[in-house]
């Protein structure tokens, strides 16, 4: 793994982020483990074909996920939703390194939700659930990530969200 290239891209993550205006959305993970990721597509027209032409993400999970959808976003500018969908958890991951097995899930997720979005998007409803969330599917106005974690759980369970900034360098 390319630690600088890591480090840079949690500290600088690039396309962090709701998209307001998206014409897609996929989500993929899990409340009940913390580990999320939502990524909204913005689609464009370019030589009659349709390409993607912004990505965002929003991420609950570990440094490494935010990584990869950090680069992963930067990946997806420009392409088509053919070579968007043909993508891989290694080739979105693969500027950064390869990773440490414990932490291939995380480029996995990334693909996950790019895929919900893109299947999302094929069959027309602009948003897609890869996993279960608090919210009800296919729903526009799904919660943001935030709210789908804080969501009461059956039993009573609580999950403490702590945001962290990152250590700025003297």
């Amino acid at each position: 793994m390319d630690e600088a290239k890591l480090q840079d891209a949690i500290a600088n993550p690039s396309n962090l982020g709701e998209m307001e205006d998206a014409d897609a959305m996929g989500t993929v993970g899990s409340p009940e483990c913390g580990d999320m990721i939502r990524m909204w597509l913005k689609f464009s027209e370019k030589d009659g074909r349709k390409v993607i032409d912004r990505a965002s993400f929003q991420s609950f999970g570990c440094q490494t996920a935010i990584a990869v959808a950090s680069v992963a976003t930067e990946m997806l500018k420009g392409k088509t939703v053919e070579d968007a969908m043909a993508m891989t958890a290694e080739d979105m991951s693969q500027p950064l390194g390869a990773l440490p097995p414990m932490k291939i899930h995380c480029g996995q997720m990334v693909e996950g939700a790019l895929r919900a979005a893109l299947e999302q998007d094929a069959a027309g409803t602009g948003t897609g659930t890869a996993a279960p969330l608090s919210g009800p599917e296919g729903n526009p106005n799904a919660p943001m990530l935030a709210e789908s974690l804080q969501a009461p759980k059956p039993g009573g369970g609580k999950i403490k969200i702590v945001f962290e900034q990152p250590e700025s360098e003297a």
